[in-house]
């Protein structure tokens, strides 16, 4: 059995070696070793790789991933059927040092760096485990209380919540407001739901509305901790899902709910700040779990096709296989290479139109594959793109050839070195 308690020296990411605790700029990192980009790797998740991690990442993340090996996966099939987890992995995992990993340790947290999370994000998804709710609880929720709350509110529970006795959720969503967080009518009557960690959760960070005069609703938002147990305030049915089976998303009820003053999360009003102010993060998490996602998938279905035998040999000597994973392959690239969602929902957005519509494209392709040696650019230059060049399976082939070059994988560390500029 591994130790149950993770020497938090591990957690310091990149600093200086000869000053323990003191940050170090990436740039000044990646000339001090020479670690493999994924390309030089035999699978995408791979310990030890990229740039942007250091050798105590590389000890965190083993540390984590026999966890999840260990602790998770024998179980997950079991949480499936019970709609939730159990709380003892979530007291195993602050045994283990995997809950507010970013929160300072003055605090209670671990005090770590925002890279350790990702180390964290990643193995989950690398699991195939989506059940705990870790990352909700850890990178989402507790930096409002950690950032935002009183002096009496962080020593109350931050502690708890680093050790897995205090599981948190955040209720921002209610039927009528979803992404349009200024649209939340909860006052001291209202449901929310779709909330993850719902069913389990010891507190709930409640975004309500405390001015329903203010003439722009943003500046009539505040926000509250709620514990379980508190009058008023019930928890309705687990919600059935189409996915994440073991994660006990539920409903919140609030029926004439009373609060007192300590509840209150830093300043009256000022909530939609605060939630502008964090909420960056979340979308960040939520883009390194769903790439380290298709890294999994990636990674799975390239085993499978490796041994899957058809026609006298494996179908990964299948042109048309090929070309598919290429293709995915060359996708999971635009996206680690970049800053994830926002290469992917910008960006992404011109290629298919670089030089005209795409029927322009297929004229122009047209008149260029009827020469005698076409070279197809496009695929070296957008991967992403709806570019008819990738009809030509002679290039796919190819690129196959080099299948495990990849671009430079910096996964996360566009998102992750300019995120507190970014936020």
């Amino acid at each position: 059995m591994f130790a149950k308690k993770v020497n938090r020296t591990f957690l310091w990411g990149l600093r200086n070696v000869s000053a323990p605790k003191q940050a170090i700029p990436v740039a000044v990192a990646r000339q001090q070793h020479t670690r493999p980009e994924t390309s030089s790797a035999k699978s995408l998740m791979d310990i030890g790789t990229r740039r942007i991690f250091n050798e105590d990442h590389d000890i965190f993340r083993q540390s984590v991933r026999r966890f999840y090996q260990e602790e998770v996966i024998p179980y997950h099939s079991e949480w499936e059927k019970a709609g939730q987890v159990s709380r003892e992995v979530w007291e195993k995992a602050g045994e283990q040092g995997i809950l507010g990993v970013i929160i300072p340790e003055e605090h209670g947290g671990i005090g770590a760096d925002l890279f350790s999370a990702a180390v964290i994000w990643e193995e989950q998804m690398y699991s195939n485990c989506t059940g705990p709710g870790f990352a909700l609880h850890s990178d989402i929720v507790m930096p409002y209380v950690s950032n935002y709350g009183s002096k009496e509110q962080i020593e109350r529970f931050i502690p708890e919540m680093t050790a897995g006795r205090c599981i948190s959720a955040i209720a921002m969503t209610e039927p009528g407001a979803g992404s349009d967080l200024q649209g939340v009518k909860t006052y001291a009557k209202r449901m929310a739901v779709f909330i993850s960690n719902g069913w389990m959760c010891d507190l709930v960070v409640v975004v309500a509305v405390t001015n329903r005069e203010a003439k722009v609703a943003a500046h009539g938002i505040s926000l509250f901790l709620v514990e379980n147990g508190t009058k008023g305030f019930q928890k309705g049915r687990k919600l059935e899902k189409i996915g994440l089976k073991a994660q006990d998303t539920a409903e919140l009820f609030f029926e004439d709910v009373r609060l007192p003053a300590d509840a209150l999360i830093g300043e009256v009003n000022k909530g939609f700040y605060y939630l502008m102010n964090e909420l960056p993060q979340e979308r960040l998490a939520i883009a390194g779990m769903a790439i380290a996602s298709c890294e999994f998938m990636f990674e799975e279905t390239r085993n499978y096709v490796m041994q899957r035998k058809a026609f006298g040999k494996t179908i990964a000597h299948l042109q048309v296989y090929n070309c598919l994973l290429l293709h995915s392959e060359k996708r999971l690239d635009a996206a680690t290479a970049s800053m994830a969602k926002y290469w992917a929902f910008v960006d992404a957005r011109i290629q298919p139109i670089y030089g005209g519509t795409n029927e322009i494209m297929k004229e122009l392709i047209a008149r260029t594959i009827q020469q005698p040696h076409p070279v197809p650019s496009a695929l070296h230059s957008s991967s992403t793109a709806d570019i008819p060049f990738c009809s030509s399976q002679r290039s796919l082939l190819m690129m196959n050839q080099h299948f495990t070059c990849r671009l430079f994988n910096d996964q996360l560390c566009a998102c992750l070195c300019c995120f507190k500029h970014v936020a």
